[in-house]
């Protein structure tokens, strides 16, 4: 209601004063009184379009008389207002009728200014507007106009100006030519106007609509209609040409500003006016592809929207950056020429009252005082004082009793306007980015502008403007207001929420593609596998012995690295379309480093980062197809091969955007050597560790496999039941050595705590039967001397095939274990041999009488380098963890024995060399007996017992072959090798 009051007590001074009003000289006044109407007509309008306006200040009445005891005495004439403005534009029609002279003559100083800003593309092309190369003579030359403020003037301000304005003083429609022109124009240019936000006015048929009950007015109807034909039916292509247009303009005006930044100064209004232009299309296709009034949508649907803001970006990058060089140049401007230019001027006034005498002295000093040395100390400039006196003496010189009459001197308000235009480069380069080139509509057009970035991603060639999307959330908070400070937050969530789905599913969209490519390039490893060149060599080998050839129908196969052959440049794989859009994308991933949203900093390469992270570990985890029903996975060496190509992909994309793809390996395989990843998921290490344990080293001991010393690798045994996988493609030497660059010493050390376990478990059964046979054992090691007493003992032993079961089952893992071991000392030697060799030089000049605490560290960290270790580390860890303590493989039990005693001696604290001894003492002394047996079961594979004697003292590194010699005569070892020979020629016989 105040404001009301307000606004029509200045109309009505305004009038009064029969102030003068030109858009091209007192640019401010002009403005700011047309602005002040349409504010107004907008509040009365969205007044009018509340439901329950009434039922509100009914309420805010009653809750006033609550408060205060009494209702708000401008009740009344409040409620009788919501009544009178129930059709606003009917009531105000009448309101504005004694202000029809101000506005109309405010509106046809619009004549020359409208009517240039809304040319079709082909003039604009035809003029080369915008063009800074279009004469390269004049390229140094300031971009000059009389009208510097009206050329960025919103070109949606002034059709709602126009349309408003002329609604209100219709009868001009009638009495002036140019005034219906005006009028005609801004009808034919769009269907409809922004009233606030995403509220818009529907302007023919609200104009048909009033003028209809207006006697005389059939001719302006008609013209309404012609004009909402002609909009429907152009307006859609032509704003789309003009879209097109500035593309390509502000391309050039961005790429030319890029190399040549100097050029900023000169050319600023250029920078400006393209930023005004492009900023009124894009609102412009906003509000009407949200108001469609038309069946065909083709022309407000453009999938090359993004280029167009990503081109507004770069040019407002651009000002940012060399704000300086622009300061610099018109500091010089306005100190060298305009200071010059205003002081002559006002000389030249042949009457110059004393206040504005003062008030453009006071302009001239400012400018006089400038200097360079400012702007290079930082010194912060701020001419809104010099403004503000600019709009004060607009005001006075503009009445029609004033002394100085501007309407007299318009050379003077004109060169006054681009002095306030030189100022403003100064010090407001930031208010008039927001003032030309702010769009923080899109905040409440949240459906268009996700609908936009959708198809900015799924166009290649436009993906690599997606990052305009984010960026624009930026300018979100420029459309809150100081009077409403609760609507800050909700539009700063809304603001942070859009920019990190923009980043969030640009980075998806990256990681895709390069998923893509490694599956791409991962199949192209796969045929460099060895298991494909099998087919190739027998074809060689056929017809090199002139072999008949196979089926004629069979087709060839394509060797490896056809497909990098072309026969024609013109040909593009789907491999070159991947990495064509993966650049583009990147491009825009790349484009900044951060940017601040609502005092929030984002940083598009880190979400690209994190996503690479969980696809490249989901990935590796996947390689290894790992299928729990049927207990298949991949060969290691196969899964190496596929990551080594995964990582080659991510490698190269550093070439894209600036990240750290090293950091990326070790977070993901670092993880990958654990039990679980850091999001609870197994990993290849849990996978391929659970295999071999509950696959291949059950199959052992179910006697399917059997492990060859010679071959160091686990062997597939003819049986009736064929195994589903071949023992040796997954434990010969390479592969093991592929398992160790795969999991690493971490991994490697949790495969071997795993085997452990299993070990442990396994001598916590042999303890129990130890415990069942304590007696007789107690009298066995004292008895060891006399053969008759043993004997007897011996047979009242129990559960003696379940001990040789139990020691072979630990010695197959203890085989199993050495294996990898040995792969991890030998990766880890071509990796970080001088590491390695200081490791094991460190274990073996570890004195004897070293402590056990510190003998057992050095032995920790040598195994964990794949050193082998007198003592097993994880062994004494898994045994004294108990207290105490899987294959029909015998040969096995030595390296069972051995690392068994040493481990439990050590948990003991007693000597493992004696207690060893005491041990070949006491075997050797049975197998002596064995030897006087003629009994035909007892002594069966009685050599191959002799043999595993000596396995036991070779494998000890406490005990030595004159210790057996001394105990067990050599030539029976020589004999038991000898007789071992013959049999295992007759049994292959």
């Amino acid at each position: 209601m105040e404001f009301k009051d307000h606004v029509c007590e200045l109309l009505n001074t305004i009038d009064a004063c029969q102030v003068y009003f030109d858009i091209t000289v007192n640019f401010d006044l002009t403005r700011n009184y047309l602005d002040l109407v349409v504010t107004y007509t907008t509040l009365m309008i969205i007044l009018s379009r509340i439901e329950e306006r009434k039922a509100i200040i009914g309420l805010y009445n009653y809750a006033h008389e609550m408060t205060h005891g009494a209702s708000d005495r401008e009740y009344p004439r409040l409620g009788q207002m919501i009544v009178d403005y129930e059709n606003p534009l009917k009531k105000m029609m009448e309101e504005f009728v004694p202000h029809g002279k101000s506005l109309s003559e405010a509106l046809i100083s619009l004549q020359m200014v409208y009517p240039r800003r809304n040319l079709s593309a082909d003039q604009w092309r035809n003029a080369q507007l915008l063009s800074l190369i279009s004469a390269p003579s004049t390229m140094l030359n300031p971009a000059q106009s009389d009208t510097m403020p009206c050329e960025y003037l919103s070109l949606d301000a002034m059709e709602k100006w126009i349309v408003f304005g002329f609604i209100l003083c219709h009868p001009a429609l009638n009495s002036d030519a140019a005034a219906l022109s005006l009028w005609k124009l801004a009808l034919q240019s769009s269907t409809c106007l922004c009233l606030f936000r995403d509220e818009v006015f529907h302007i023919h048929k609200a104009a048909e609509d009033l003028f209809v009950n207006i006697r005389g007015y059939n001719k302006r109807i008609n013209d309404i209609r012609e004009c909402k034909e002609q909009a429907l039916s152009h307006a859609g292509s032509m704003h789309r040409e003009r879209r097109k247009f500035l593309r390509s303009a502000l391309k050039e005006l961005a790429t030319v500003l890029a190399d040549q930044p100097g050029l900023l100064g000169p050319k600023a209004l250029f920078v400006f006016m393209a930023l005004s232009f492009a900023r009124d299309e894009i609102i412009w296709l906003l509000r009407h592809a949200d108001n469609i009034q038309k069946k065909s949508t083709d022309d407000f649907i453009d999938k090359h929207i993004a280029e167009l803001i990503f081109y507004m970006e770069e040019l407002r990058a651009h000002v940012r950056k060399y704000g300086p060089v622009m300061q610099r140049y018109y500091v010089q401007y306005l100190s060298g020429f305009d200071a010059v230019v205003l002081n002559e001027m006002v000389q030249n006034l042949s009457v110059c009252p004393e206040d504005e005498s003062i008030i453009m002295s006071s302009f001239v000093n400012t400018m006089t005082s400038l200097s360079v040395k400012q702007v290079e100390d930082g010194e912060v400039f701020d001419f809104r004082g010099m403004r503000l006196d600019w709009f004060r003496l607009q005001a006075y010189t503009s009445v029609s009793k004033a002394s100085l009459g501007i309407s007299d001197h318009k050379e003077l308000g004109k060169m006054m306007n681009t002095i306030i235009f030189h100022t403003k480069m100064v010090d407001s380069l930031v208010e008039m980015l927001v003032e030309t080139s702010d769009l923080s509509i899109f905040c409440f057009y949240s459906r268009a502008f996700e609908k936009m970035f959708q198809q900015c991603l799924e166009l290649p060639s436009q993906s690599r403007h997606s990052i305009c999307f984010p960026l624009l959330c930026t300018h979100f908070m420029s459309c809150t207001h100081e009077l409403c400070p609760e609507e800050r937050h909700h539009i700063g969530d809304r603001s942070l929420s859009l920019c990190n789905m923009f980043l969030d599913e640009m980075a998806k969209q990256a990681r895709n593609l390069i998923t893509d490519i490694c599956t791409e390039q991962c199949t192209l490893s796969d045929q460099l596998l060895p298991k494909h060149c099998a087919k190739t060599i027998s074809q060689a080998v056929n017809k090199k012995s002139k072999k008949a050839p196979g089926k004629k129908g069979e087709p060839e196969r394509e060797k490896p690295g056809m497909e990098s052959m072309r026969k024609n440049r013109l040909l593009v794989t789907n491999l070159d379309k991947l990495h064509t859009a993966l650049s583009e994308l990147c491009f825009s991933i790349n484009y900044v480093p951060n940017l601040m949203v609502w005092e929030h900093t984002f940083t598009p390469r880190e979400y690209l980062t994190s996503h690479l992270e969980i696809r490249f570990t989901k990935s590796i985890v996947g390689m290894t197809m790992y299928n729990q029903a049927t207990q298949e996975i991949a060969k290691p060496s196969e899964l190496l091969t596929s990551v080594r190509a995964y990582m080659t992909v991510l490698q190269s994309i550093e070439n894209y955007v600036t990240i750290d793809i090293t950091r990326v390996f070790n977070n993901v395989l670092l993880q990958q050597t654990q039990h679980l990843d850091s999001h609870g998921e197994p990993t290849i290490t849990s996978l391929y560790t659970n295999w071999y344990l509950e696959t291949l080293l059950r199959q052992v001991s179910n006697g399917h496999i059997a492990y060859f010393p010679a071959m160091k690798a686990f062997v597939n045994l003819p049986t009736d039941n064929e195994l589903t996988f071949n023992a040796e493609e997954y434990s010969d030497i390479s592969e093991m050595r592929a398992l160790s660059e795969l999991l690493g010493p971490y991994g490697m050390k949790f495969l071997s705590e795993s085997l452990m376990w299993h070990i442990s478990s396994q001598v916590a059964e042999l303890k129990k039967l130890v415990v069942e046979n304590m007696d007789v054992l107690t009298q066995m090691r004292t008895s060891f001397d006399k053969p008759d007493h043993m004997a007897a003992l011996f047979k009242k032993l129990t559960s003696v095939d379940s001990v040789l079961k139990r020691m072979t089952i630990i010695g197959v893992i203890l085989s199993f274990r050495s294996l990898a071991q040995e792969a991890l000392r030998d990766v880890l030697s071509c990796h970080i041999p001088f590491l390695v060799s200081s490791v094991e030089d460190f274990k073996d000049h570890i004195p004897r009488e070293t402590d056990m605490k510190v003998a057992m560290n050095v032995y920790e960290l040598s195994s964990a380098a794949g050193l082998p270790c007198e003592i097993d580390p994880a062994l004494v860890v898994a045994l004294s963890s108990q207290k105490s303590g899987h294959c029909n493989n015998i040969h096995c039990l030595a390296k069972a024995i051995n690392q068994i005693a040493a481990a439990l001696f050590t948990i003991h604290k007693g000597s493992i060399e004696d207690r060893l001894k005491e041990f070949l003492a006491l075997a050797s002394s049975s197998l002596l007996k064995i030897g006087q047996e003629t009994d035909k079961t007892t002594t069966r594979n009685r050599e191959s017992v002799y043999l595993l004697l000596d396995m036991i003292v070779q494998e000890s590194p406490f005990l030595t072959m004159d210790l057996l010699e001394s105990c067990f005569p050599y030539v029976l070892l020589r004999n038991a090798y000898h007789a071992v020979y013959k049999q295992s020629i007759s049994a292959n016989a």
